[in-house]
């Protein structure tokens, strides 16, 4: 599982469009888009896009281990990818993840925003459409596995529209909603179904759950203490972006990303040297990381870190720093 074919590239259009856009499925889209979202766009939107996001990927995940249905045997496919090839294929995740966030995206904004319905339509199509096609390209997903993707996505985001307004309500007003948003994600991580090997899906559950509690007892302080929710006016379709607007854009997202990313380095080491301290493992053996009383805490607390410090610390420093 290991080892890599070798291939020639005939195609280098074909090459970099799916290989770009099966990084539209990865951590590094949903670290940068997502606080994008959330730091220049809606707050709204942002807080809907992560709670199906969460949803949607946790079953994506649970269910890859129950099914447990192989990828594409290889030869004759070769994978493009490895790191994700001990996982099993039966739904795609990236197709999920796609679905859930192109179409939650378009559903949020369509009613606050005007601009074309069709356009977001087809933005939303095309979006999930590159994610998905990636999966064959890269030879990790069978076509069923990807339509089983999309389709479990779409059926859970009809299931979750008609509770939106509900579920947001409920984690912005809830005095029980950060033991909740804690407490539920940590019970979910720590009984992950068990496999016969190690494969990456639980540490990438718990890494998406994490980033989700963190954010969401970030969404529910920002309520309490009365923080203005950000609403992009600059955004709407029909007036032009000024040239401070995008100043102020771009300052909002390099200064956050830096500081996320800062969080997410310091909360690594912490945690795993203060993990590695309690169950006497060097921080560099990879076989110790891999275990549940490791793993769980390790992403967990590191991801809560981050998606806290993306909804709450982060836009002080704009308002400190007049970016807002």
């Amino acid at each position: 599982q290991g080892c890599t074919q070798k291939y020639i590239v005939k195609n280098y259009f074909y090459y970099y469009l799916f290989k770009f856009s099966a990084a539209l499925g990865e951590e590094i889209f949903y670290i940068t888009f997502l606080p994008f979202t959330y730091w220049n766009i809606d707050h709204s939107v942002s807080r809907r896009m992560i709670i199906v996001w969460s949803i949607v990927m946790y079953i994506g995940q649970v269910s890859k281990d129950i099914l447990k249905w192989p990828r594409p045997l290889s030869p004759p496919v070769v994978k493009l990818e490895m790191r994700t090839n001990a996982e099993y294929g039966m739904p795609s995740t990236h197709a999920m993840a796609a679905t859930a966030i192109s179409f939650s995206f378009f559903t949020a904004t369509t009613n606050q925003y005007k601009y074309p319905f069709e356009l977001g339509l087809v933005a939303a199509f095309v979006f999930s459409t590159l994610v998905c096609l990636s999966r064959l390209y890269t030879g990790m997903h069978t076509v069923l596995d990807v339509i089983g993707g999309a389709l479990i996505s779409a059926v859970l985001l009809m299931l979750l529209y008609p509770a939106w307004d509900t579920i947001d309500h409920l984690l912005l007003t809830s005095p029980f909603c950060p033991l909740f948003s804690i407490v539920v994600p940590l019970v979910l991580c720590y009984n992950y179904p068990k496999l016969d090997y190690y494969s990456p899906t639980r540490g990438d559950t718990t890494t998406i759950l994490g980033a989700a509690a963190g954010a969401t007892v970030g969404f529910w302080l920002n309520n309490q203490y009365a923080a203005p929710a950000h609403t992009s006016k600059s955004f709407q379709p029909g007036f032009p972006l000024v040239t401070s607007a995008m100043v102020l854009v771009l300052a909002r997202f390099f200064l956050g990303i830096l500081v996320v990313l800062l969080t997410r380095w310091v909360m690594k080491s912490v945690v795993l040297g203060a993990l590695g301290y309690r169950y006497k493992f060097p921080i560099h053996d990879l076989q110790a990381r891999r275990r549940l009383e490791v793993e769980v805490p390790y992403k967990f607390v590191t991801y809560s870190s981050v998606g806290f410090t993306a909804t709450v610390i982060v836009p002080l420093l704009h308002e400190l720093l007049g970016l807002m």
